[in-house]
């Protein structure tokens, strides 16, 4: 078992050290630009995604109403993560409508949607982005390296390096999530030594 955890830790480390890399902070620091600037001018960030992906679009949100290391002002941001609705438009409608029908209510030119997908080809939220884009949102795809149809609708692609199992890539991305809000935070003007 020792070798088991062992190896599941190194596996871990070596696609961590394999993402990062000085464009890559720079990528982040874009998009955290971009949703600051979204927050700073009134508007909001929708986050999806399906499974773990679904919990990390919600605890993206979370951090953003709530406090992630500092006391200050709530951040407008909703993640799609309602079991009625998501019920209720599964049956009435389909599942691959799950998310597109909240990005079509809720959605306002100018506002963001973070799309998170280990494949990036989740159907439901492929179609949340495509929405998106109809709306005039900027789309932030947080997925996998290579093709698929979340990057090509894109505005801004996050893209963990490829692995086996969508663990590691579910690693990355909520490390890419922490480093994002804790850049926003910074970027609206809240820091340790400013909350």
């Amino acid at each position: 078992m020792k070798d088991l955890i062992y190896n599941s830790l190194t596996e871990s480390k070596a696609v961590l050290e394999q993402f990062v890399s000085w464009e890559t902070a720079a990528l982040i620091d874009e998009v955290a630009t971009l949703m600051a600037e979204t927050l700073g001018a009134g508007g909001k960030i929708i986050s999806c995604g399906n499974g773990g992906s679904l919990c990390d679009a919600s605890h993206f949100a979370e951090e953003l109403t709530g406090r992630y290391r500092n006391n200050r002002r709530p951040y407008p941001a909703i993640a799609i993560n309602d079991a009625a609705y998501i019920t209720c438009v599964g049956n009435d409608y389909s599942f691959e409508e799950i998310f597109s029908r909240q990005v079509e209510a809720l959605g306002n030119p100018g506002d963001v949607l973070l799309a998170i997908s280990t494949s990036g080809n989740s159907a439901n939220v492929v179609r949340a982005a495509a929405s998106a884009k109809q709306r005039g949102m900027t789309v932030v795809a947080l997925t996998q390296v290579g093709e698929n149809s979340l990057a090509t609708l894109a505005d801004k692609v996050l893209a963990s390096p490829a692995a086996a199992y969508s663990d590691r890539i579910q690693e990355i991305h909520i490390k890419v999530i922490h480093t994002l809000i804790q850049a926003i935070e910074i970027k609206l003007g809240h820091n340790e030594t400013n909350p």
